[in-house]
């Protein structure tokens, strides 16, 4: 018996990957693996917009399985996806990857296997006070950007960099993340139009801060969590913080976080584009198509034949 193929449902934000993914999951007796790099964390809830409501009766997978404040890395999610696919297939159920993170998602596609790069204090103490601008340069130096997660704060360029120096440090640790490609893997796409995204990512927005997102992040400074610290998880949390700290008034921060949702969306499509232009096989199912269609579909398109 051919094994099942892992199903991946991704796309940009706020194209109702989750409905689709649990529709196709109650269909196949799937089990749903989060590919979303902010969902991991305890307490941050309607800022990563978590949704668990929507997942009915469906197992899901790396959602909550790290405290807030906490640093989660690519090493970590690989090694704990690695683990809730073998659970998944232990049970006998289909393995659903859902989410946006691409960097997650294509590593996956890839087979990409990571050493644990340890801190280092020394590196760290060296680039602490050093600008945004500044740490690109230095991360320019040492790889190649494809994209600019590793840049979004000083925290995320400086660990870009500590990493890309233990790789240099330690060649053989290099040679051992070469990718082992997946053949097995069937990629749906929830394809949107910038004027429906743009639309949806704005209606969004505006229900979260209704839900009580600005009550969310004081709680989480509240806890003990830094701002800086809060900052470093990027968009909803970044412009709260700086709400919450005096630096912005309300107004400012919704309007300026709207504005970096907008052009975060493009840098998710960006980036699936250039999946794309890398060779992995992306099929695109319109946003437009009830829930209940696009699961139809993209369960017709899972069992086609695979060649290869």
């Amino acid at each position: 018996m051919e094994e099942k193929a892992l199903l991946v449902i991704t796309g940009p934000t706020a194209t109702g990957k989750t409905a689709r993914a649990v529709a196709i999951a109650q269909q196949l007796g799937g089990e749903i693996i989060s590919a979303d790099s902010r969902q991991v964390y305890r307490g941050m809830d309607i800022g990563t917009g978590k949704d668990l409501d929507e997942y009915g009766q469906a197992p899901y997978h790396l959602i909550d399985i790290a405290p807030a404040g906490y640093k989660y890395n690519l090493y970590e999610y690989l090694r704990d996806f690695d683990r809730a696919e073998a659970l998944v297939r232990s049970h006998g159920a289909q393995p659903i990857l859902c989410g946006g993170t691409g960097l997650y998602v294509e590593s996956v596609l890839k087979g990409l296997k990571l050493p644990d790069v340890p801190a280092n204090p020394e590196l760290r103490e060296s680039l602490r006070g050093k600008t945004i601008d500044e740490l690109e340069a230095i991360l320019r130096e040492k790889k190649t950007l494809h994209n600019t997660t590793d840049i979004d704060t000083c925290q995320r360029a400086i660990r870009a960099i500590e990493i890309a120096t233990y790789y240099e440090e330690h060649p053989d640790a290099a040679v051992g993340a070469e990718p082992h490609p997946r053949t097995d893997a069937v990629v749906i796409g929830v394809d949107i139009s910038r004027e429906l995204r743009r639309e949806r990512i704005t209606a969004r927005l505006h229900a979260r801060l209704d839900a009580g997102m600005v009550e969310e992040g004081r709680a989480l400074l509240e806890s003990g969590i830094s701002p800086d610290d809060l900052m470093y998880y990027g968009l909803e949390y970044k412009y709260l913080t700086l709400y919450l700290t005096g630096k912005l008034q309300y107004k400012e921060m919704v309007d300026q976080l709207e504005i970096a949702i907008h052009q975060f969306a493009k840098r998710q499509m960006t980036w699936f584009r250039g999946m794309e232009r890398r060779g992995f096989h992306i099929h695109w199912l319109s946003a437009l198509l009830s829930v209940d269609d696009f699961a139809a579909e993209a369960i017709r398109i899972m069992e086609q034949p695979r060649c290869c």
